[in-house]
């Protein structure tokens, strides 16, 4: 059985985009990437998987059951963390969670400052004095106090510190261990790499395609910037795997795809003052990677 389950799912408004047959499965114990660029139709897909809004046309299950049908009953198997998180301002942390308990009919009481540590997280603030990362924490400790089959993120790490976002993933990865599927939705590519077995891609609300993380590691592009003395002719770098090349005064830049040594010993034979190599944005990324596709 799936974890997820989801057919030629379909959410318009308007004439406005929305997400359009979309198709994906996810089987149980995995973690499953959904990468896009903003707007490109993630959170609409978690929406609807959740019920929180309803599909023009398809269907969705979660372990095997209908996504509308079985609401309530699917819930309180889910863990679920949105992008941005609201609360009421004058409750208590520790007061806020020991409501999102109830909802379960189980003693969270130690769960919850086992994840209040991990994230340190104080239980006694009031939210509104939180800050934007706190908030998350809270976000965080709210979806995972009741140990769900089913852990839903969409864009979990925004407001996080790099050291938070650590004890996170080690977090959902210990949880994954515990026999726990996730679902881990980002524009971030290096977060997706970092956790998840297998991605499925999507743009203007359309999936391009799933795939295993390894595959898409091996179409992945690097961003070469280059500060060279007295300028260089572009067509330095007419080698195979050089896209996008770029000339402003005694910069050069491009994307390269293969093996990296090739470009090196390319570089080493000018006098270069300077060089950067980075991973592009995903929308470089999805840019060419569309084209391979087409």
């Amino acid at each position: 059985m799936y974890a997820i389950e989801i057919n030629n799912l379909t959410k318009t408004y308007g004439n406005s985009r929305g997400i359009n047959d979309i198709s994906f499965k996810i089987e149980e114990g995995e973690i499953f990437g959904f990468i896009g660029p903003n707007g490109a139709g993630k959170s609409t897909t978690i929406r609807t998987l959740l019920s929180l809004i309803y599909p023009t046309s398809g269907s969705a299950k979660i372990f095997g059951k209908d996504c509308i049908q079985f609401a309530p009953e699917i819930k309180k198997d889910i863990g679920y963390l949105p992008s941005e998180v609201f609360y009421y301002d004058n409750m208590k942390v520790q007061d806020l969670l020991k409501y999102s308990a109830s909802f379960y009919k189980k003693d969270c009481t130690k769960r919850i400052k086992e994840l209040a540590e991990i994230m340190d997280l104080d239980l006694t603030k009031k939210i509104d004095d939180l800050s934007l990362g706190n908030k998350k924490k809270v976000g965080i400790v709210q979806g995972l106090l009741h140990e769900p089959k089913l852990i839903i993120l969409d864009e979990p790490t925004s407001g996080l510190d790099p050291l938070m976002q650590q004890r996170f993933f080690d977090l959902l990865e210990e949880e994954n261990k515990k026999g726990a599927t996730i679902l881990f939705s980002s524009h971030i590519l290096s977060e997706v790499q970092r956790l998840c077995d297998r991605v499925a891609i999507i743009k203007e609300g359309k999936i391009v395609t799933v795939e295993k993380i390894s595959t898409l590691q091996e179409n992945n592009y690097k961003r070469f910037k280059i500060d060279i003395q007295n300028g260089l002719d572009p067509k330095f770098f007419n080698m195979p795997g050089v896209n996008n090349i770029e000339v402003e005064d005694k910069s050069i830049s491009f994307l390269f795809k293969g093996n990296i040594n090739n470009v090196l010993k390319k570089i080493a034979e000018i006098e270069i003052e300077n060089l950067w190599i980075e991973e592009p944005d995903l929308e470089e990324i999805f840019l060419h990677y569309y084209e391979k596709e087409a």
